[in-house]
């Protein structure tokens, strides 16, 4: 068929979809700038694995993880090592990678066994870790969520970490209510472990949102490379990065992290080259776009963009909880997302989940999700707030709750429960 037809096929097929801007479940950027899009449409054609073809895009790219490893505190950015990656489901596979190879060299160095890895994480963690395990044969130790620990806090650690244990996971902004969990703390855990035992166990921080928000918002809070037990971080440029997907970032404290047989040299580019990756082909384009972010913003523009999407958090969690029916679990204060329950008691005509249909109607895309563990039995609702959610949006957005509670209020008898799944919730 012609060009002109296949493209109005296609764009009239995803009119279906709903609108990005509006879809408050995703952490993934739905906008750039017109400049950026530019450039976007540039440099879409390059892959980033040619680094001999492409050296100026290779440079960018290392040019942007020692940004970031200079914001996240590394000790000597000279000695640091990172790559970008897809997203930070691939960040956190290398990452996962290069601590159970480093287990496993010290343990075969001390004639010990090799074969029995584990890594200790919140129950609330995200799936691309489960994946992690799975694909690469790695126990994997859930700290329970409750309702007086509702995130990995260095609780009891003691009762999941052992000389098996590659690291612990710890997360800057959970998925299910946008919180932080406190770094400092469990790395204190830790070092009080090490002390009475001896293990010395590091900390991959996951910080696939908090990793472009903390620095701007929290400049004081001690998460990164600050703390000597944090080996690793990740993040996602395509999340408050505020970068199109997909592209992820991943960053040791120093280069002796990552074991040389994990980084392998290939001719048939053009020169040798080394690279790092589980992917081989790799858009060029996104790396140029976090580059574009980091020389148009600076670190005043990030804190700006940061800023005002917290302010549109704070104000959101702030009318939800004007209204009746709910409660906050968070109110935005640490990444701009922030979670909600109903009541217990307020009603047993609906739900959250009926909540969410009716606003989907409206256009906004909420989701409702149970809560991990001990917690299944309360189901929230969440708001993810990304650069492009105006405050004017904001308003409209609350009225369009007000309307839905009336509405729902309204009905007499329990709402039908038909074809809901509950759960289908990752990002």
């Amino acid at each position: 068929m012609l060009p002109d037809t296949a493209y109005q096929v296609i764009h009239d097929e995803v009119m279906l979809d709903g609108n990005a801007r509006l879809n408050l479940a995703t952490f993934v950027g739905t906008w750039m700038d017109p400049m950026a899009q530019r450039l976007y449409a540039e440099t879409v054609d390059k892959n980033l694995i040619d680094k001999d073809e492409y050296p100026a895009t290779a440079a960018i790219e290392e040019r942007c993880w020692r940004l970031l490893a200079d914001l996240w505190h590394a000790p000597a950015v000279a000695s640091a090592l990172g790559t970008s990656t897809v997203g930070s489901s691939e960040a956190a596979m290398l990452a996962g990678l290069a601590l159970k190879r480093r287990w496993q060299q010290a343990r075969r160095a001390a004639g010990k066994p090799a074969d029995r890895p584990n890594l200790v994480m919140s129950s609330a963690v995200q799936v691309c870790w489960e994946k992690f395990a799975n694909y690469f044969e790695v126990e994997v130790r859930y700290v329970p969520v409750t309702e007086d620990h509702l995130m990995l806090d260095g609780y009891e650690l003691e009762r999941y970490v052992d000389e098996n244990t590659i690291a612990v996971v710890a997360i800057m902004g959970v998925t299910y209510t946008g919180c932080y969990e406190p770094v400092d703390q469990i790395a204190a855990a830790l070092d009080r472990i090490q002390a009475e035992t001896g293990l010395d166990v590091p900390i991959h921080v996951d910080a696939a949102s908090g990793g472009f928000v903390a620095p701007f918002l929290q400049p004081d809070l001690a998460w990164d490379f600050r703390l000597p037990r944090v080996a690793s971080i990740n993040a996602s440029g395509h999340k408050y990065g505020l970068v199109f997907p997909g592209v992820g970032w991943v960053v040791w404290r120093h280069e002796d992290a990552v074991p040389e047989e994990l980084i392998f040299k290939v001719a048939y580019l053009g020169g040798e080259m080394p690279t790092l990756a589980l992917n081989f082909s790799k858009p060029g384009a996104q790396v140029l776009l976090q580059y574009y972010n980091f020389l148009r913003l600076g670190r005043d523009g990030f804190t700006a963009v940061q800023q005002s999407c917290q302010d549109v958090a704070k104000y959101l969690s702030a009318g939800i909880a004007s209204l009746g029916p709910f409660e906050l679990l968070s109110d935005g204060s640490d990444i701009p997302v922030f979670a909600w329950r109903l009541r217990v008691g307020y009603t047993d005509k609906w739900d959250l989940h009926d909540l969410s249909a009716q606003l989907r109607q409206r256009g906004w895309m909420v989701p409702a999700y149970p809560l991990p563990d001990e917690l299944t039995a309360q189901t929230v609702q969440r708001i993810v707030v990304r650069n492009g959610l105006s405050m004017e949006l904001a308003g409209h957005l609350l009225d369009a709750v007000r309307e839905c509670v009336t509405y729902l209020d309204g009905f007499t008898s329990p709402m039908p429960k038909q074809g809901r799944t509950g759960g289908a919730f990752h990002h």
